[in-house]
């Protein structure tokens, strides 16, 4: 019977070489085999268990889903859950998957949080809200509302919630802060948002297993340059922040400049871009 690591070896080229797969770096190819061979076997791929025999059966159920991969569909859509500061969120198909690039951006939402006596934060598109989730755990004495037009994301989030035993995070169907109660104006330290940054024209050239496999919804607001939604939060959160509170915006790199001069032409000061530990900018803040 072939061994753990005749199957990792196997399946790391199939996964690797496909036009299908979107690979921010190629090593990613063998941490995909392994996290389905994980799923397969029920344990988590160790240096220990390369040698270990996997049966026929397994065998047969792996190579089912490294074909699944290799032809788009996402790691997480095929195991089912996505770790995520720590915290493994169950996820499903009809969801976006978050992205580990916005750790960043609950991290920076919980440094500024932290030192507030009553610290109130809103996530908006939130999806299955990863960032809500971590700021609300992080911060256990804060408030938190995640905020997301999309019905099956947001019971997966109020699920991933009630999962995690998270109990000062409240999610709410809404169009950007169409939703919010009034008694919170004036009240929110913290604004965040990964928006559905991709422009309309932009959509069809995505990767496949983004483009067929993420509801659009989560992928372009369908605006001309795709940043329609940066400009409407950054016209309406100046009059839900406190006096000094923030606006963290995630978008990718090349869109850091367009989306600081939206921040600036508002209501904002103290505009800048946030580089992660690779030196990137990844979150663009402003503060009330």
């Amino acid at each position: 019977m072939p061994t753990v690591c005749d199957l990792l070896d196997r399946a790391e080229p199939s996964i690797r070489r496909s036009k299908n797969v979107d690979l921010w770096r190629t090593s990613d190819a063998r941490v995909n085999a392994e996290e389905l061979l994980a799923k397969v076997i029920g344990k988590e791929i160790t240096s220990e268990l390369l040698d270990d025999s996997v049966t026929p059966a397994q065998v047969r159920r792996y190579e089912t889903l490294v074909a699944r991969r290799a032809a788009g569909e996402p790691v997480a859509a095929i195991v089912g859950y996505t770790d995520f500061m720590k915290m493994r969120l169950l996820v499903r198909k009809d969801v976006f998957i978050p992205r580990n690039s916005s750790e960043f951006l609950a991290t920076k939402a919980i440094a500024r949080l932290r030192s507030r006596k009553h610290p109130v934060a809103v996530d908006v598109a939130t999806g299955i809200g990863p960032v809500a989730l971590a700021v609300a755990r992080a911060v256990p004495k804060g408030k938190v509302f995640g905020l997301d037009v999309w019905t099956p994301s947001l019971k997966v989030a109020r699920s991933n919630a009630e999962r995690l035993r998270i109990r000062n995070v409240q999610f709410l169907k809404s169009d950007m802060l169409s939703a919010m109660p009034s008694k919170m104006q004036g009240k929110i330290d913290v604004f965040t948002i990964h928006p559905p940054y991709v422009a309309r024209s932009a959509v069809r050239g995505l990767p496949r297993e983004i483009k067929n496999y993420e509801p659009k919804v989560s992928l372009s607001d369908n605006s001309g340059d795709g940043l329609g939604l940066v400009r409407k939060i950054a016209t309406d959160a100046p009059d839900w922040l406190r006096q000094g509170g923030w606006l963290l915006v995630e978008v990718s790199p090349d869109l850091s400049r367009q989306v600081a001069a939206i921040l600036r032409a508002g209501r904002f000061k103290n505009v800048k871009s946030e580089r992660d530990s690779l030196g990137a900018t990844r979150v663009i803040s402003g503060r009330a």
